[in-house]
């Protein structure tokens, strides 16, 4: 039965925090528009109380923050930069663009993450980092790769777009690299529109990592009274974000305690109403291991195929709620083939995957009647 009566659920939709709209007049009426003002200082400082990392530099995007950890991790053409396919193109993309080629390893059935298990088959002699990104905040197995990283000599860097607030044997997720890149968009838990965050956990690169985000300037320096005046140092772009921005992050920061525990209580409900269901058929719900603790940040459902993955998607469209698929495979992308290769074994895995798997709608601000009627949408699907 059709309910294009009533108003359609959004996949997502965007939280205002408390003191958001305070703090976003506040940045304007006293000037604080351009970047590194005094909410990007606050920002900055939450974000490493929240993540237990050393330094925190905000930026435009966490496209950039990747870019940034590309060129601090001096690599050049023909470098080799591990990662799963099963990710955003985002990942892949900031190290393409520095000429070093990505290498595609296949995800775990069960958390969706980089099978650790396979990482060390892709490692060659020009492998310079290891790139983990922590699906749906639900923290990658860190020891063993961990200990590749240093029997290798190798960087590890933590996408960590979906992990904030998440955790590893007690340990934050964003403090486990040498470099973190965080996410900040719409769609994430704590959000401001579009921006992101670069996590340093090694003291050695935070000089640089100034100058790079400043366009290659020492003008960080020359604020603080460190030099005269500031000059071209080094290679960089325009990676710092307004302080309008930072005033909007800022509030949702400060507000994110009561974020994770809206979005949490719709993760719950999600999981314990639609067990039954996905039982009966052949539905595989999100797998959180032992020793991981995950921010609620998005809520999926793997069925069968492709086919019932359409099918469903075009269910709960006819019922007005709206649902997504996910990534698809980088490593057979026209992209990913032409820039990158692909791990031995290939990744069957991710190719699977890609094809089942389905988002349902998951933001602080769904209601209990929304989000029984996504649930009574879910449920009324067969899997044929």
């Amino acid at each position: 039965m059709s309910t294009t009566c009533l108003n359609t659920i959004p996949f997502n939709r965007t939280h205002i925090s408390d003191n958001e709209l305070g703090y976003l007049a506040e940045a304007v009426r006293e000037g604080s528009t351009c970047g590194d003002g005094p909410f990007t200082r606050r920002a900055s400082t939450l974000l490493t109380e929240m993540t237990g990392s050393d330094h925190a530099l905000l930026t435009t995007s966490c496209t950039h923050a990747l870019e940034m950890s590309a060129i601090l991790l001096d690599l050049q053409p023909g470098d080799e930069v591990i990662m799963p396919s099963f990710t955003f193109m985002s990942t892949a993309n900031a190290y393409a663009l520095r000429g070093a080629v990505p290498v595609f390893v296949d995800c775990r059935p069960d958390t969706l993450n980089i099978d650790e298990q396979l990482v060390e088959a892709a490692i060659t002699d020009r492998t310079r980092a290891i790139v983990v990104v922590h699906y749906a905040g639900v923290a990658c197995t860190m020891e063993p790769i961990s200990e590749l990283c240093a029997r290798y000599a190798l960087a590890l860097v933590e996408d960590n777009a979906h992990g904030l607030g998440g955790s590893y044997r007690g340990r934050p997720l964003g403090s486990f690299g040498r470099i973190a890149a965080q996410s900040f968009h719409a769609t994430k838990n704590a959000q401001c529109g579009e921006g992101g965050a670069l996590l340093l956990n090694d003291a050695d690169l935070i000089g640089r990592a100034e100058i790079i985000r400043e366009k290659g300037t020492d003008r960080g320096r020359f604020f603080r009274g460190q030099v005269d005046r500031y000059r071209w140092i080094d290679i960089g772009s325009s990676y710092l974000p307004s302080d309008i921005l930072a005033a909007q992050l800022t509030a949702q920061l400060e507000s994110f305690d009561k974020i994770q525990f809206l979005r949490h209580a719709v993760w719950q409900e999600y999981h314990e109403r639609l067990a039954d269901w996905a039982a009966e058929n052949g539905v595989s719900q999100p797998m959180v291991p032992d020793g991981c603790a995950h921010p609620a940040h998005l809520y999926y459902l793997l069925l069968p195929d492709l086919g019932n993955r359409q099918a469903f998607i075009g269910h709960l469209s006819e019922r007005g709620v709206q649902a997504a698929f996910h990534y698809q495979p980088l490593h057979s992308a026209p992209a990913g083939v032409r820039y990158g290769r692909v791990a031995p074994g290939g990744c069957p895995v991710t190719e699977e995957i890609a094809d089942r798997l389905v988002r349902i709608p998951l933001y602080p601000d769904l209601n209990e009647t929304d989000m029984a009627r996504v649930i009574d949408a879910v449920q009324t699907y067969r899997v044929s």
